[in-house]
């Protein structure tokens, strides 16, 4: 802005003026209507006055804004999973992509996808975690996807467990990754396939995660996500191999067997990770709407059929486990005192308010639905994942800012 100020000083002619003008409106609207957002790199790179005093940024409200959301749009994103494809699936309405996360005390930046590949720039950042890790990661790509104007160079390379997502802009090349590694559980499972891990009996080594933490330990920013995987009521801890006859094994409680894979995970850390290195974010519970009379409807309805927010301040359903909360939140406070730079972004909260917000039966289903589950459709509602453009959007302004103001 401040070059095209110099211009119009440097040139007094009225005439060219409105030539700059009209070509300034052209590259706006033809930008607004494309759906793709031309960033001047020279922002990315421009000192930025946000400050985070007196603003809250977990709590607020919803607000219809039909205006700047949805931030990108489904079927123009290159990245997008028909696990979170509520559109391509048959959804109708459209409302949910219309609520815009607004803080106690200040407004979320402006998210800006090249400003974050610029932050980001020769770093790798790994996003370790469950499908809700997944649905967090590729929302992220989806918003840095909208910024990169075609035919810049854009890939997702799958390796087993590990997906590596790079970009460039214009030619010009960041150098950066944002990976995605299949780790439900932290410590390692017999649900650690990324493709075939739909087992009833779940069995974690609970002491083990080397064999995970090798391939994300070098990376410059750690995101973590685990919950939903614990809320079984039957797992086995391990100690020993999974082939081994004379293995040790036991059953514990919910809170416990999480308390000691969270242990195992920061002990690990606390040995090897390179504390002027790596930045780390862990993610809590993503909440579900499961039990539809949380919120007022008969008991054995959820979150299908679902178009509007909850509006009621400092709602909280009977599914969101505190217990687990405040474990996690405890063994990385436990981390913060033994030097380790970990943020926990605490996205329960406004996320509880989004009944609205989840793929119900509009989205790919790993097993057909039979013609029972047709004429009912409520008991095998997706109520725990999110749609995208969606929910997930907001975690990533709220991380997005954490990066480029606060790190």
């Amino acid at each position: 802005m401040e070059k095209l100020q110099r211009l119009f000083h440097g040139y007094r002619s009225i005439g060219f003026m409105l030539v700059m003008g009209v070509i300034m409106g052209v590259v706006y609207f033809c930008g607004d209507n494309s759906g793709i957002r031309f960033d001047v790199i020279g922002e990315a790179k421009m000192a930025d006055d946000y400050s985070f005093e007196g603003c809250d940024l977990f709590n607020g409200s919803w607000v219809y804004d039909n205006k700047s959301r949805p931030l990108y749009r489904e079927k123009e994103c290159s990245f997008m999973a028909d696990d979170y494809a509520c559109q391509k699936f048959g959804r109708k309405d459209s409302e949910y992509q219309f609520w815009r996360w607004q803080p106690h005390g200040c407004d979320l930046p402006r998210f800006n996808g090249t400003a974050l590949l610029e932050k980001l720039r020769d770093k790798r950042v790994v996003f370790v975690g469950d499908s809700l890790g997944k649905n967090h990661w590729i929302s992220l790509l989806c918003l840095i996807d909208s910024w990169i104007p075609e035919p810049s160079h854009k890939v997702a390379e799958w390796h087993g467990s590990l997906i590596t997502f790079r970009a460039s802009v214009r030619d010009l090349e960041f150098n950066a990754s944002i990976d995605f590694y299949w780790e439900p559980l932290l410590v390692e499972s017999n649900c650690d396939d990324p493709v075939h891990h739909r087992v009833h009996d779940r069995i974690m080594k609970i002491e083990s995660i080397e064999r995970h933490a090798k391939q994300w330990i070098d990376a410059d920013m750690l995101i973590f996500d685990s919950y939903t995987w614990w809320l079984e009521p039957n797992m086995t801890l391990l100690w020993g191999s999974f082939e081994n006859p004379n293995r040790t094994s036991i059953e514990s409680g919910r809170v416990r067997r999480y308390e000691m894979a969270l242990k195992t995970w920061s002990n690990w850390l606390d040995t090897h990770l390179k504390r002027t290195k790596t930045k780390m974010f862990f993610i809590s519970l993503s909440p579900d709407h499961k039990e539809g009379g949380d919120w007022g409807k008969p008991m054995g309805e959820n979150c299908f059929n679902e178009t509007e927010p909850i509006m009621e301040q400092g709602y909280w359903g009977k599914g969101t486990d505190t217990d687990l909360m405040r474990t996690a939140q405890s063994i990385v406070q436990d981390l913060e005192k033994k030097g380790i730079e970990i943020e926990l972004l605490n996205i329960t909260q406004l996320s509880q308010y989004r009944k609205d917000g989840h793929p119900s039966i509009y989205k790919r289903h790993w097993v057909p639905p039979t013609e029972s589950e047709l004429a009912n459709p409520i008991p095998y509602s997706d109520c725990t994942h999110w749609c995208l453009p969606g929910v997930p959007d907001v975690w990533n302004e709220i991380l997005y800012t954490y990066i480029r103001y606060k790190l």
